[in-house]
């Protein structure tokens, strides 16, 4: 097996996973085997669409934090994110609710890998917050599968500062919104899109 570089959004940061470790099921993208044969070096990158008034990604809500989340196609989301002052909690350290609602979110979004319309929402969410989260210096977002089987998954979470530090990490299960729900819901209406570069 040959190791997969996957670079997320910001080349500075790169990720090396090796293909040993990727694990896959037939609801992420129909590979059926425990383990993937590599051939070549994959750079894929997929940007994850945004809602009009979300509080973490909405783009027309006048509070929220306009993250932008990309996939790798295969089982993780990243953000690369800067937070304003204005979402401290201490002088200089991000809100811990923010950090979860960072964290919730990213995480929730790997059940989007491969369709973005497979809205999945959490059931627990449990954060372990390391080291304090400087505002106004960029970070990066993980999300990855754990598990995705049926209608409940289990993915992990990271907020990591510029050099690599874990700064808080969160583990979450999740299901499938109730179909009742999405039945009625207008995504055009909602501004669910991926936003133009």
């Amino acid at each position: 097996m040959l190791d997969v570089k996957i670079y997320y959004g910001s080349a500075t940061m790169p990720e090396f996973i090796p293909a040993s470790e990727l694990r896959l099921n037939s609801r992420s993208r129909g590979i059926h085997s425990r383990k993937m044969q590599i051939e070549k070096e994959q750079t894929a990158v997929y940007r994850q669409p945004n809602s009009d008034y979300c509080f973490v990604c909405g783009r027309n809500n006048p509070h929220g934090l306009y993250m932008t989340f990309y996939d790798d196609g295969v089982n993780q989301v990243v953000s690369d994110y800067t937070v304003a002052e204005a979402y401290q909690g201490y002088p200089g350290v991000v809100h811990g609710g923010v950090v979860a609602a960072m964290l919730d979110e990213v995480v929730a979004r790997v059940s989007m890998i491969g369709d973005h319309h497979h809205f999945m929402m959490s059931v627990k969410l449990e954060v372990k917050y390391r080291h304090p989260v400087p505002t106004e210096t960029p970070l990066k977002i993980v999300g990855r599968i754990v598990k995705l089987r049926g209608r409940l998954g289990k993915a992990v979470g990271e907020v990591l500062l510029p050099d690599g530090t874990v700064a808080a990490e969160s583990a979450m299960t999740l299901a499938d919104v109730p179909a009742e729900m999405l039945n009625n819901v207008n995504l055009e209406a909602l501004g669910w899109r991926i936003d133009d570069d």
